[in-house]
């Protein structure tokens, strides 16, 4: 199957499949929304999030429900995309802006992707 390239992420620089670029900006408008309904959805059944930031690991739609309900929804986390690396076909570092209640910080995102687009796990961080 081919795929669909994107123009670029930032500045014209950095190139990366259509379709994660898509679940990638879909995960931002969900989480800034709040709808975890349609985050989870982007999320494979047996998906983990690791999450360095905050010391956990939250497996599968339950944990990853309770994260965001945690740190997205109770935080008022809104999210802007600043940057993505494309790695390899089912990879993506991407580098976002996150602003809540916490106040401000920049995070770092390893994002992996099943074959059918969906995310597999998340390795997230803080610069």
């Amino acid at each position: 199957m081919a795929t669909a390239w994107s123009s670029s992420t930032k500045a014209g620089s950095t190139m990366m499949p259509l379709n994660n670029r898509t679940v990638v900006n879909k995960l931002i408008a969900a989480t800034n929304a709040f709808d975890i309904d349609a985050a989870l959805a982007l999320f494979s059944p047996d998906a983990v999030v690791h999450d360095v930031s905050v010391g956990g690991q939250f497996a599968e739609h339950d944990g990853i429900t309770n994260y965001l309900k945690r740190y997205f929804v109770d935080y008022h986390t809104q999210t802007r995309f600043l940057s993505a690396e494309f790695k390899e076909q089912d990879q993506a570092q991407v580098r976002v802006d996150f602003k809540g209640d916490f106040g401000h910080e920049i995070g770092l995102l390893s994002i992996s992707f099943h074959t059918s687009g969906r995310i597999v796990r998340i390795d997230a961080d803080l610069e």
